[in-house]
């Protein structure tokens, strides 16, 4: 067998900044350190953090009053920071600096009459924490089925976002769909779909021409995870979506020659190296480091981690 390892893989820019100011703050005040849903979507990252003794909630009310709360890397609403300010908690803002840029967008566009067309999926994290920021302005939008469905005409002041970790395809077929429709329709001059996520799928659509089966290394609640394993899926490839090793099946490589591997975005290399190596103990394989790009993009953690104190000091 021959495995062919994608890189770029696995943690991005924004994913490492959020866990090292998880790190960094259990280093500064130990226990009770509360984060507001999964600092990543990731059950290695978070099972990891809940052993150290931080809390994962979904709801405000978890938080006790003068406490200390983190926001996960995928953004929350003003609603959530007026709360937080109110229970007097110390936070810490670990949101992606790219998902960041999302929300300044819809601010600004809101501020100006538009109503916002969101490139989206219901219920994530970053689409809950981006709507948040001008509700009453924002439409989401979610195939190019739902752009016919839209009750805006074609003189409306109208303007389109994405959230950060779609696939490119899907998005850039909702985005011609919306400027067919919409000719007048404007965008941010830079598009809002993260580097890395643009470059992992990109690498998955350049490796899984010659693969028997694709590996990626994610959650199932990690959107850019689940677009690299539908990248395999929709040219024909039997691909698997899978937190680690103890997930694989022997049964899904048994005629397989090539295999390709990845890691979404917040998939830590560990369970990368742990798949290598059941591939190699049960398959002799020989892995292969194909390289399409190079990331250097880092992002310096939030100045609050530097004043804060335990809880009730």
């Amino acid at each position: 067998m021959k495995v062919l390892l994608a890189n770029p893989r696995g943690f991005c820019a924004g994913v490492n900044m959020a866990i090292e100011c998880l790190d960094e703050a259990i280093r500064r005040v130990g226990a009770g350190i509360y984060v507001y849903h999964e600092i990543v979507h990731n059950k290695y990252v978070v099972e990891r953090f809940t052993k150290q003794g931080v809390k994962f909630v979904n709801s405000m009310d978890e938080v006790p009053v003068g406490g200390i709360l983190l926001f996960s890397a995928h953004g929350v609403s003003p609603e959530i920071r007026k709360v937080a300010r109110e229970r007097k908690l110390q936070t810490v803002d670990a949101t992606c600096p790219l998902v960041t840029k999302v929300h300044l967008e819809a601010i600004r566009y809101a501020n100006q009459g538009y109503n916002i067309l969101l490139i989206g999926h219901e219920g994530h994290d970053e689409v809950i924490g981006t709507m948040g920021e001008a509700p009453e302005s924002i439409t989401l939008v979610e195939t190019p089925e739902d752009v016919g469905k839209l009750p805006f005409a074609t003189t409306d002041k109208l303007a389109y976002l994405t959230q950060t970790t779609l696939s490119v395809d899907e998005a850039t077929a909702v985005i011609n769909a919306l400027r067919s429709r919409y000719p007048q329709i404007d965008s941010p001059k830079k598009e809002d779909i993260c580097y890395a996520t643009t470059n992992r799928q990109d690498a998955v659509k350049a490796l899984v021409e010659s693969a028997d089966v694709l590996i990626v290394l994610g959650s199932q609640n990690s959107s850019n995870s689940r677009r690299l394993m539908e990248i395999g899926a929709s040219r024909g490839v039997p691909s698997y979506l899978v937190d680690g090793a103890d997930e694989l099946k022997r049964d899904w490589f048994e005629e397989a020659e090539t295999v390709v591997v990845t890691a979404g975005a917040s998939a830590p290399e560990v369970v990368v190296r742990e798949c290598i190596e059941f591939l190699q103990i049960n398959f002799s394989a020989e892995v292969s480091e194909e390289t399409l790009r190079e990331e250097n993009v880092h992002f310096a953690t939030p100045r609050e981690l530097m004043t804060l104190k335990p809880a009730g000091s």
